[in-house]
């Protein structure tokens, strides 16, 4: 550990420091990143694309794959150090870090196929009447340079060698991680690993840096170098929003794909309702709880429609909730922000208290509250996200009441139905609206856990995310940053093709 920023594959030290913030152990000393870290860092990302953006999709997928085992042989530090930083436990990290691993193979096998180029071919038509038509070639090709900023509850998955990062890589577009401050030795042991995988491959060394935090100064500095083409961003909507405008500002506006939170939905059909409403009860309890409820699919909204069966849902959801032992949140900025949240949502005269946990500096219990559906439309702030373990229960007076409520909401990360065969009609009347509004739907399960496959959308709508036709997670996030290319009479000498 040097507490440095690794820049073009060298360790450097900035010119401010700061102290990391463990949940357990010692703080450690960091040299802070600086605007002119990130100006070298942008540089020398930029003369790499001249090599690594035009590089076979067989040496990339070996880059990845090469990565993964550089992180897999770090992993016991690894887990030492980010368990100590964020609180978070060993078998939380250790999958965490398996699915680092996974992603980053996932995409070396995606890229190795060839099919994410969309590669066309028009051929051309000299004899076509009334005019000819030339040959047309057209294929996907890298941006160039993209920035990428760690996440606050994912130090793996979301961060250094994250989705946004491998995503980048597998198509050719060196990165410029930003590392969140929650966790920076684990985001210098990661890059670490990026940068000993550069090293065995002899790649350029531009390819991937890691600058540490330096506050809002380094993050404005990496977003709006004119080198960067693209922003890959999951955190908050206030700091998100803040980069998005910095981003449409540049003279060059460039795409920001901020997931920026969402309060995910539920909606208890009436059949589904009574005859398993306890079971619902207590998957939605270990959902809302899942990590500290420090997830951005954490349920936080569950619909149901009045009568003894929602009665019963509440008191089992509610006696699931009180079982539930304080966990240690990731930083002391979020636990002071769910404090807030929670207090906001407590002060609404409309709003009845189910259950009070406890929250004592970063350890806290769960909460859970209920509203009419009247009340809850009301009361605009009953829909904003809480990032912890906090649920509401909006009480609808019928089914009926659930398409005006799905109306109403933002944009969302996910929305669930939970539904048996009889309330097919009401799940039919609800999927249009809903699939407007988020950019996952389930069915009869909680959308904690988001599976890294070909098929997962992880965005949606704003304020879900910033770009609704793209995704953070799975094969599909690749396309984030490429480019159409056509290449018109092109010589079959230069080789374009998928």
């Amino acid at each position: 550990m040097n507490g440095h920023s690794l820049i073009s594959g060298e360790w450097m030290a900035g010119e401010g420091s700061f102290h990391s913030a463990p949940a357990t152990g010692d703080a450690k000393t960091y040299s802070a990143g600086t605007p002119g870290l990130v100006e070298q860092a942008c540089a020398a990302a930029e003369d790499a694309f001249w090599s690594y953006g035009y590089s076979t999709r067989e040496e990339r997928a070996v880059f990845l794959e090469r990565i993964a085992d550089e992180i897999e042989k770090r992993g016991a530090e690894i887990t030492e150090i980010g368990c100590s930083e964020t609180g978070l436990p060993t078998a939380r990290l250790e999958g965490e870090r398996g699915r680092t691993t996974g992603q980053l193979r996932l995409f070396a096998d995606h890229i190795r196929d060839g099919a994410y180029l969309d590669y066309r071919h028009d051929a051309a038509l000299p004899d076509r009447q009334p005019l000819p038509r030339p040959d047309l070639k057209m294929v996907q090709r890298p941006i160039g340079p993209v920035a990428v900023f760690g996440a606050s509850n994912f130090p793996l998955a979301f961060s250094t060698a994250g989705g946004d990062t491998a995503a980048a890589l597998a198509v050719g577009c060196p990165v410029v991680v930003k590392g969140h401050p929650a966790h920076p030795g684990t985001g210098e042991i990661v890059a670490e690993a990026i940068d000993a995988a550069r090293q065995s491959l002899d790649l350029h060394p531009g390819v991937f840096s890691f600058v540490q935090d330096g506050g809002v100064a380094v993050g404005g500095a990496l977003v709006q170098n004119p080198f960067i083409k693209a922003v890959g961003f999951t955190g908050s909507l206030r700091g998100g929003r803040a980069l998005f405008d910095l981003c449409a500002a540049r003279e060059e506006p460039i795409p920001f794909f901020g997931e920026l939170g969402s309060v995910n939905p539920m909606f208890l059909l009436p059949a589904a309702l009574k005859s398993r409403g306890a079971e619902i009860a207590k998957g939605w309890a270990a959902s809302l709880t899942m990590g500290a409820g420090q997830f951005c699919t954490n349920p936080g909204i569950a619909l149901v429609p009045e009568g003894s069966d929602a009665e019963l849902f509440i008191a089992e959801a509610a006696a699931a909730l009180q079982d539930t032992a304080p966990q240690t949140m990731l930083t002391d900025g979020i636990a002071r922000a769910f404090c807030e949240g929670r207090d906001r949502i407590a002060s609404e005269p409309t709003v009845a208290a189910v259950v009070s946990g406890t929250a004592e500096n970063r350890d806290v219990g769960a909460f859970l509250y209920r509203v009419s559906a009247d009340d809850f439309k009301a009361s605009p702030v009953l829909a904003h996200e809480v990032f912890g373990p906090l649920g509401i229960v909006v009480v609808a007076k019928d089914v009926a009441t659930f398409a005006s409520i799905a109306r109403a909401m933002e944009g969302q990360l996910t929305a669930t139905i939970h539904m048996d065969q009889d309330d097919t009609s009401h799940a039919a009347k609800l999927m249009p609206i809903l699939e407007r509004k988020a950019g996952r739907v389930l069915f009869n399960g909680f959308p904690t856990g988001v599976e890294v496959a070909d098929s997962m959308v992880h965005g949606g709508p704003y304020p879900a995310s910033t770009n609704f036709g793209a995704t953070s997670v799975g094969t599909l996030s690749i396309r984030r940053f490429l480019r159409p290319v056509c290449y018109q009479n092109a010589p079959d000498s230069l080789g374009i093709e998928g």
